[in-house]
């Protein structure tokens, strides 16, 4: 290869919503992955009307044309490792759950069910779809503490519930189960387990109010880190450096809840 030929980047797709205001979905994940050094690529499941006081509106795309992004970037460009987010409906989770049954590659499933404002962003009954279809695809599954008590009924108080509720997540299938207690008081924990190993990752819990798209951004650098071939401890304890600063960075946006800054290593 000739010295000036540039390297291909790894290749990193998102399924996902888009966030209007920029801080959170689509938008959130390929800034993630641009700063961390991967080629992002994206597959629209819903488009929200969105800023930093919530979401005014909400329209998910047919499983047509999420098919058919799907197979535009896959058959031609490839992928390293996928990251879900935001699926919206039933049938989109079964849809992308089809699409992924023989990805070959590493995948991060965010099972997104409600904004950082309260917004509902999956349907209830499509909680049963991400159990039985989406979970079992999974490499590693980033539920915070609401999604986890929606989707094993545990509402987790303190590290043991989190223990337990991992356990119950790893009944469905995932291979790897990331439990994030940011909404516990006191440090930033999160647990990562597979059944065998347990792995605790805390980080002092910064004093910012600014922290649109935590879970989005977490999620997108677990799947950088697996495209670059990284081990899942690897990968999500880089990951978990990555966020934190990215919170303490977080900057005021619009008169309600600002973004996490993505580029806060750049202006560090």
């Amino acid at each position: 290869m000739p010295a000036n030929t540039p390297t291909t980047p790894p290749r990193v797709l998102t399924i996902a919503g888009s966030d209007s205001g920029g801080g959170a979905g689509i938008q959130a994940d390929l800034k993630t992955m641009l700063a961390l050094g991967a080629h992002g690529m994206s597959v629209l499941t819903a488009v929200t009307a969105q800023n930093s006081l919530g979401v005014q509106g909400a329209w998910e795309l047919p499983a047509e044309a999420v098919r058919a992004q799907y197979r535009s970037v896959v058959d031609d460009i490839g992928v390293q490792a996928v990251k879900t987010g935001m699926l919206a409906s039933p049938l989109l989770v079964e849809t992308v759950a089809e699409l992924l049954s023989d990805v070959g590659a590493p995948v991060v499933v965010d099972p997104v069910s409600v904004s950082k404002h309260g917004d509902r962003l999956l349907a209830d009954d499509a909680l049963d779809a991400v159990r039985t279809a989406l979970l079992p695809l999974a490499t590693v599954a980033t539920p915070n503490l609401d999604e986890t008590a929606e989707l094993t009924g545990i509402k987790a108080t303190g590290e043991r519930d989190m223990c337990r509720a991992a356990e119950q997540l790893l009944s469905y299938g995932p291979r790897w189960v990331l439990v994030k207690g940011g909404h516990l008081p006191g440090e930033a924990v999160d647990l990562l387990t597979d059944g065998t190993e347990q792995h605790w990752f805390r980080a002092p819990r910064h004093d910012n109010r600014h922290t649109h798209g935590t879970g989005c951004t977490l999620a997108s650098a677990i799947a950088v880190g697996l495209a670059q071939g990284r081990a899942v401890p690897e990968a999500v304890r880089l990951a978990k450096e990555y966020v934190t600063g990215a919170i303490a960075a977080g900057f005021a946006l619009g008169a309600g809840l600002g973004p996490v800054d993505h580029g806060w290593r750049t202006r560090a």
